[in-house]
Parts: C-alpha cells; structure tokens; sequence
C-alpha cells in the first residue's frame, strides 16, 4: 500500500456539513492502489460498557471497555490520473463525530489523524479526525433555486436595440461592422423586454448581465458610478420594468460588478491626478508615489491597464462604498445576485463582509466570482456560492470541440472537478463552455455543428448552474474579444434553429427530469479510449439514467443491460446499440 499517496485533511473539501444533519467525508488515494475503504466513525463520548448498566457519559476506565464506533464503506467516487477518490455520507446522531479510515489494499492500515496503525486504535477517540459540532450556522447556504436555474448571459451592448432615442453618439447600424473595443451598437434594456419571448422559447430561468453602471466604454468593465445605470441602456423606469418582466416570466437576474478597480476618469480617482497626495481619495488607492502619473502609472492597476485603477477595498471608506453598492441594487431594484469580476484579486475580508451584506438584503441571493483558478479559498460558505468554473471549460472544449485530448482525459478533470469541491458548490458551480472573455465554442469547434450539439448535451445535463452565452444557441461564432461580442442576429434566416430546438429541448429535460441536474449522482459508467466512447450514469434511488457519448468521427456499438428510452426521440433501445459519430443518446431505464 502506497500510504503516502492517502490525503486527508479535516477540511473542506474532504470532509463539511452538507446540511444540519448530514456530513460529507472524502479520501483521496494514489490511482489503484486501494481495493476499498470503510469509514470508522463515532460520537467521541459514546463508550461500549462491559454491561449496560454501567454505561456512563463519562469515561471510567474500571466500567468501560472502548470507544463505540461503527463502520461504513465508502465509494469509490471517481479518478483522475493520479488520484482514487472515495465518498460517504453519514448522519451524527449528535451533530459531532470522531472518525478515521480503513485502508484496504495489499495491505490493512487504519488512517487516523495522528497517523497510520495497523488495527483502529479505540481506547480513546483522541486519534481520529474531528468534526467537533455541526452548527446551522456553519452549513453553507447556497440558494437553492439557483439548482435548478439554466443562465443566459447578456452582453447588453450587444444584445438588441430598443430604443435608438438612447443611443450614444456615433452608434453604428446593428451589425453593420465587426466588433471592436471601441464601436458602439445602441444595445439597450428595451432590447432585452422586446426579445424576452426568445428567453422563453429557449427555456431559460435566469440572466446574467454583464456591467450596466455608467462607464466610458462599451464593456462597461471601467466603471463611473456604480449608483448609475449608463444611459445609453435606459433609464431607472426602463430598468425596473425590465426587471419586473423577466421575474414575470420566471427569470431571475444577476448582475455583474467590479470592484477590483474603475475607470481613470472616475471622479475618485480625478481627484487624486487633481490634488495628489492632499485628495480624501488618495487612500483609495495604492498609489507608489505623487504626483501620480498615468503615462507610467506609478499606482496598482487592473493588468497593465493605465486607465482601470486598483481600488484599495481594505480602505473603511472603500469598502463602505462598495458594500452599499451591493446591497442598494437588491434592495432597491429586487436583482437576485452578483457576479463579481476579477474577484480573485479583493481582499478575502471584502467579500466576508460583502456576503454579509447582500444576505442581509436578500436571504437568497446568489453571489459568483470570477475566479479562473483553484479556488476552493472562496467557496468555505463565507464568501461565494460559486464561481466561473472556468478550470473544467477547458476540458469540455479540448474534448468535444477541438478533439485535442481523449474521454479519459475529460472522465479526469470531471472527477477531480467535482471531488475538489464540495457538493454545495457543485450544486450551484456557474458551468459554461465560453464567455465574454473566451473565443465562442463554435468558433473553437471550427464550425461543427455536430460538436457544438455535444458540447450543449454534456453541459446540460451536468451538475450545478449550467451557462449559456447569448448567440450561442442560434450558431454564432467569434474569436477572443472582442471578435466574440458581436451583434446578436436576429434574421431567423441566418440563425441555426436547429441547434436552437436542441438547446430548448435539453433545457425542457433538464427541468422534467430533475437527475440529470442536481437530483442524481454522476458517475463514469464506461469510458472506451480507443473508440472515444463513454456512459456516464445519473442516478437517484431507482431512478436510472445514462449519457451515451461517442466524441469520434464514426459510428460505435455499445451494448446496454436492461431497456431504456431515449428521452430526445421517444425510442425504446436495448441490447446493442448505435451511436452516431459525434453525437449523445440520453436515455431512461423503463
């Protein structure tokens, strides 16, 4: 047995309170290594008596005999190429328990927090892992609305023309030209109320905009005022009413925000240029030294972005005026969340307080960060639900766009996705194939309609908060910004509605068949290498369901036990089947 290649810490995400009564226990160990391993576990002041009579809360050496504990196994919860790992769940009677593991493989070892032992020590719960008291308190509150909640981003600039009575100076024909960082479109709120029956057709339940504070440009990611909408979007009214008509129709909104920095040209930052070192904002900012000088910027920015200041969010008046921000648009406006940009660059002890704040406005509110990395820092309960899980994007593109790596190499970033966070998270993890800030899929897919259709299938029927980028659903393409901004088309001449249908489909199933979203497990059935095939298995209790996936470019048998139906097209399959090139059956067990 390879005993340095078992990791457990007593942290999440190895081991957490899933609610008031459950906990979660994980183990990693080194890639088959491990034939099993049982879950040792007990309440650390519960004893076996020699009679039962003489059973006393308080250890008495004379009277007891040892520590009373039970055993569980645990399953074995997927791989990557380096790791097993192994999950349980159990249910303290008291809300505490001691615990440890039984390690099988050509060896026994018994894994307790002071080290390894050949058999579990029970004369005293002092060596085992601790999970000292589940307080509500500490369980980490994720919405639970946002399970069951498919996100369509919006690139407002972008998305539909309105109201041309507020449209900047200079704004081109929709679509007349390419995007460009500069040009501007005249997308607007009016845009969004006028096209929401598109929404509703694809079925989506929630909308996530990009910035819509004033600001100088058309991304809005260098903001003026974050009390004001821009102008070139609407007005208070107009915003209101767009609001009021996508909760109508069973659509909540997330809005998104920067606090990491603002524009130069933000009356803060102004001032500093202005009165130097004597300005009440010189503070706002780390700033190297004065006068403060832009063409080599002597201050923190955002990159090297002379014109994108970093706001100091340790600063008292900072962080009063960020905080405010964030609980006014709730309060005010009725908004369900934040995505946060460049969060991972604020200080930890913003967001703690943050959270604070907007929970307090909101009880459900739904915050997100925009974390490219590990970020499992974040996501403790006291400061995101999630975040962009930008780290397994790349899997699904690398696998079923671009076909640059193979089904195992996905079935591994999947598990070690999943494992590295804990369910709460999972069930609530802003899943997306591409963003504002990424080449479109089907641009990364060279055009593929076929692998853009399997990209959609894997994504939704994945666990957590599935995202779709506006455009996608009708086949638009787009390289990195701001190639990947383009006017959303309308001309229903020039949109795929068949990738539409497949996507509004998908969605429809994902809402009347609640495992294929957060109801079920997800686990790798079969994962073919050679042939490029996988079954991924959805379960809950006696509820079955599979995804069938062949990411090659030809047609694969694959033998199923027992008889299914295939939920996109009605049949009934058993036995052996026949999977398309790049295609995916999603089947029920009848």
């Amino acid at each position: 047995m390879n005993q340095a290649g078992v990791v457990h810490r007593a942290l999440s995400p190895f081991v957490y309170a899933y609610d008031q009564e459950t906990v979660h226990v994980r183990l990693m160990t080194a890639k088959d290594d491990i034939e099993k391993v049982e879950l040792i576990y007990g309440d650390p002041y519960e004893w076996e008596a020699e009679k039962e009579e003489d059973r006393d809360w308080n250890f008495d050496p004379e009277k007891e005999k040892s520590w009373k504990v039970e055993r569980t196994p645990m399953q074995h919860n997927g791989s990557d190429a380096t790791y097993d790992y192994w999950f349980v769940a159990i249910r303290p009677e008291r809300k505490r328990v001691r615990y440890g593991f039984e390690v099988h493989g050509d060896t026994t070892a018994v894994l307790t927090e002071r080290g390894w032992y050949d058999e579990a020590p029970l004369d005293h719960p002092g060596y085992y892992f601790s999970v000292p008291y589940v307080h509500a308190t500490d369980v980490f509150d994720t919405p639970e609305w946002v399970k069951d909640t498919v996100w369509y981003q919006i690139f407002p600039e972008r998305f539909a023309n309105g109201d041309p009575a507020n449209d900047p100076a200079g704004t081109k024909e929709w679509g007349s030209e390419a995007p460009a960082f500069q040009n501007f479109f005249g997308g607007d709120f009016q845009g969004v109320i006028d096209h929401v029956d598109h929404l509703q057709r694809l079925g989506v339940t929630g909308v996530y905009f990009c910035p819509v504070f004033e600001a100088p440009s058309n991304h809005k990611y260098d903001t003026l005022d974050y009390l004001k909408l821009d102008p070139a979007f609407g007005d208070e009214k107009t915003f209101r009413k767009m609001i009021d008509v996508l909760h109508e129709n069973g659509i909540r909104v997330l809005l998104d925000a920067v606090f990491n920095h603002i524009s130069e040209e933000h009356p803060a930052f102004q001032d500093v240029l202005e009165k130097g070192k004597d300005s009440k904002y010189a503070n706002w900012f780390t700033i190297g030294s004065f006068p403060v000088d832009p063409s080599i910027p002597n201050y923190e920015v955002f990159a090297f972005e002379r014109n994108m200041p970093k706001l100091n969010t340790a600063h008292p008046d900072v962080k009063d005026y960020l905080l405010h921000v964030g609980r006014y648009w709730v309060e005010e406006f009725g908004i369900d969340g934040w995505r946060l940009d460049v969060a991972s660059e604020v200080d930890h002890a913003f967001w703690r307080e943050f959270r604070k704040e907007v929970r307090a406005a909101n009880g459900t509110c739904y915050i997100v960060g925009e974390c490219w990395t590990d970020s499992q820092p974040w996501l403790l309960g006291d400061q995101f639900d999630a975040v962009m899980n930008y780290g397994l994007t790349e899997s699904f593109l690398t696998c079923f766009a671009t076909g640059e790596t193979r089904v195992r190499d996905f079935s591994h970033a999947v598990s070690r996705n999943l494992n590295w966070h804990s369910q709460n998270v999972n069930e609530v993890m802003f899943n997306l194939i591409d963003s504002h800030d990424t080449p479109r899929a089907l641009t990364r897919a060279k055009g593929n309609i076929d692998r853009m259709k399997l990209l959609f299938t894997t994504l939704l029927t994945f666990p957590g908060s599935p995202v779709i980028y506006y455009g996608d659903e009708i086949g638009m393409k787009g390289g990195q910004d701001p190639a990947n901004r383009a006017c959303m088309e309308w001309d229903e001449t020039k949109q795929n509605l068949e990738l539409f249908d497949h996507v509004a489909q998908l969605i429809a199933l994902r809402k009347q068949h609640p495992v294929l979203a957060n109801a079920g497990t997800y686990h790798f059935q079969r994962i073919d290498d050679t042939r490029q095939t996988f079954i991924v298995e959805r379960r809950q209790g006696e509820q079955v369901y599979l995804l069938v996936v062949n990411v090659s470019e030809e047609v694969q048998s694959l033998s199923l036990e027992g008889t299914y139906e295939s939920l996109l097209d009605g049949t009934t399959l058993s036995g052996t089947i026949q999977v398309e090139a790049v295609s995916a059956l999603l089947l029920r067990h009848v």
